[in-house]
């Protein structure tokens, strides 16, 4: 007895299949090799900020954890709010948003990918903002929640600017840094916050030539001051799923109503 062949047409749909697979398996690895490679003129075959969205944040990686750059500090996330209810208007303490992240990640082999998002949000605003000249930087450290408080600050930026392309990477950074530390803010305090701050921060480890020194400390905190700022919500976002996902950290921090 004899199994029945593959008719012509199960077998054309098996090797578009199989192609299909082929081809998405040859774009994800050369995606990584470009993504994971020191930037050069070949990233520029993918055209746009495809790779990017490819890549970020279900498939970022670097190899800095290898010599001979390899991480040398923790980056901290830190989040607080004015909370206005029933007229009264009250602010809170500081949360440290890098912490509650890691302890969704602490002691788990497969450990959610988005328990990075704090650390990466902080280490690219810190990077965006050391880039800034002097008169920038103050400026951002002053505060903008009003209306229109964004482009308010936008034009103020734009008028002492002498770079004008590394601000706008700078404030496409603090967008995406106000619009977490707002998920942050309503997740933990609720619907009646009216404003954010945040601050972000890296903290070298101890350097290797002391590290068998019991008395070593490590270095002073390097904080980024920033204002006040209103509150951001990006399109696409939901406000329920990031709360659920951030309120089940072991490190309990949001309201309940037990």
């Amino acid at each position: 007895m004899t199994k029945d062949r593959p008719t012509g047409k199960r077998q054309v749909i098996k090797r578009l299949a199989i192609s299909a697979a082929a081809l998405v398996t040859i774009w994800h690895l050369f995606a990584s090799f470009l993504w994971i490679a020191p930037p050069s003129a070949l990233r520029e075959v993918v055209p746009g900020d495809a790779l990017q969205e490819y890549m970020i944040p279900m498939f970022g990686q670097s190899w800095s954890v290898f010599a001979p750059e390899p991480i040398n500090g923790d980056y901290y996330f830190d989040v607080r709010a004015v909370v206005e209810t029933d007229g009264e208007v009250e602010v809170t303490e500081w949360i440290r948003a890098t912490d509650v992240e890691q302890s969704l990640a602490t002691y788990r082999p497969f450990p959610p990918r988005a328990a990075k998002l704090a650390n990466s949000q902080a280490s690219t605003l810190k990077g965006e903002w050391e880039s800034l000249s002097e008169a920038e930087q103050e400026i951002v450290g002053l505060n903008y929640f009003k209306e229109d408080w964004d482009e308010r600050m936008t034009e103020t930026l734009l008028e002492v600017t002498e770079n004008e392309e590394q601000l706008l990477e700078y404030l496409e950074a603090e967008q995406r840094a106000t619009a977490y530390a707002t998920q942050v803010a309503l997740a933990i305090w609720g619907d009646d916050v009216v404003r954010v701050q945040y601050q972000v921060a890296r903290q070298n480890v101890v350097p290797f030539h002391q590290r068998n020194n019991r008395n070593a400390e490590r270095p002073a905190i390097q904080p980024v001051p920033l204002g006040w700022r209103g509150l951001v919500v990006e399109n696409m976002q939901s406000q329920e799923e990031f709360a659920s996902y951030f309120c089940s950290a072991p490190l309990e921090v949001c309201q309940t109503d037990e």
